[in-house]
């Protein structure tokens, strides 16, 4: 809706409506940020900066609103994206977070991404009770509705990704020498305590750990450390950029470990080629969506109108990069969220919506894995296969398991 010089919205007095007379009648209950005709959605992303490659998520998401409004938008609203490039500095986020809240008025924050990022607004996002969804994170503390209500994650959260690598390290491998490489922060953090947890007794088989700061050019150093330290095993549990640089200078120094790459740094596109498919043969990790590289998906349905989709839309970006399978799962599910608010479009309504999906079927999640959320459960995708790289792509085996059943 409109608002002229007047004070006029839509042809009916601004008074009219504040004091809820018959002149208008809505067709739903609103808080800011939507209205009979829109819905506004804020999110910041790295565009620029040491993660932009996860940019191309921003752009998917974006993509995939436009296609819903193509065909009618949400119950009959537009969507309206609201994405801003906030380079992966949490100071950054915070000042962008408050333009789209106190400036903007979206009705929800939407799968900004980064834990740094995302722990700079954590607490005023509460304060000020807007629903802060589906956050492109998985750190562990994105699922505590009772400290904070407002807060949701998405994707597998780390902690329990971590442990599943290290139970799988016990079982398989005799006497592991293990090398950990992290990014300094509080999502290397949570991959680590998780992984520490999942060894178990044996975590002493941790011969060397070692950090690194994003903005960092290089890990070379690191990589150099971890091999002179022995180890026989690899950690690696980096961003996509960090994450291809230590696989290349593994290779170029002859270093042969078993390697574990966490989840977030697998995209054949901007980590695997860059790094050199020999060098990534073998590399093992969790997998919760379908890999567009991986032909066994070819003739899936969701496949299918997923590559239809990326030609329409997208039609310049790499179909190898699994962040537009990301972007385009992630917006399945806040599109299924606003589809069962109806026309009851307040915050309160979204996060409640949100805190029940009870075994939905998102496009691109692998067969067996689905979305589960209830009032106490903010954890909504908590199971992962494991994958193995192999030529150019991933190969899944084993079951689909969760930190439980590892």
């Amino acid at each position: 809706m409109r608002t002229t010089r007047r004070g006029f919205v839509g042809g009916v007095s601004a008074a009219a409506l504040l004091s809820g007379g018959a002149a208008y009648a809505q067709k739903g209950k609103y808080d800011v940020g939507a209205n009979d005709t829109e819905i506004k959605i804020g999110n910041c992303i790295p565009y620029s900066g040491p993660a932009s490659s996860y940019g191309a998520i921003g752009k998917a998401i974006d993509a995939y609103w436009k296609a819903v409004n193509d065909q009618g938008g949400v119950n009959g609203r537009k969507v309206r994206f609201i994405s801003l490039d906030d380079g992966y500095s949490p100071p950054k986020t915070v000042e962008l977070v408050r333009q789209l809240v106190e400036q903007e008025k979206v009705l929800a924050l939407f799968n900004t991404l980064g834990t740094p990022t995302n722990t700079a607004i954590h607490k005023y996002m509460n304060q000020k009770k807007v629903p802060h969804l589906f956050l492109a994170t998985g750190a562990s503390k994105w699922g505590k509705p009772k400290e904070f209500p407002w807060t949701m994650g998405w994707q597998p959260d780390y902690h329990t990704e971590a442990v599943i690598y290290g139970k799988h390290i016990v079982a398989t491998i005799k006497e592991p020498k293990i090398g950990v490489l992290m990014q300094n922060d509080d999502y290397g953090k949570d991959y680590y305590e998780g992984f520490r947890e999942g060894l178990g007794k044996d975590v002493g088989r941790i011969v060397r750990a070692v950090t690194f700061e994003v903005t960092d050019p290089t890990v070379d150093s690191q990589i150099i450390q971890l091999k002179d330290s022995g180890a026989d095993v690899f950690f690696n549990i980096t961003s996509p950029k960090a994450a291809a640089q230590a696989i290349r200078k593994a290779a170029d120094i002859g270093w042969k470990p078993v390697q574990y790459l966490n989840n977030v740094s697998v995209s054949v596109a901007s980590v695997m080629k860059p790094a050199g498919f020999e060098a990534s043969q073998g590399i093992i990790t969790a997998a919760y969506m379908k890999d567009p590289t991986d032909k066994q998906w070819d003739d899936a349905p969701d496949m299918k109108t997923w590559r239809d989709w990326m030609a329409k839309y997208l039609p310049g970006a790499n179909l190898a990069d699994n962040n537009n399978v990301y972007g385009y799962a992630v917006s399945s599910t806040l599109h299924k969220v606003l589809e069962q608010c109806g026309n009851d479009l307040t915050r309160d309504n979204v996060i409640k919506q949100a805190g029940n999906l009870k075994k939905v079927a998102i496009p691109l999640l692998l067969p067996g894995i689905t979305v589960n959320t209830s009032p106490t459960d903010f954890y909504p995708i908590q199971s992962v296969r494991l994958q193995r790289f192999k030529g150019e792509t991933w190969e899944l085996f084993g079951d689909v398991m969760s930190n439980e059943s590892a």
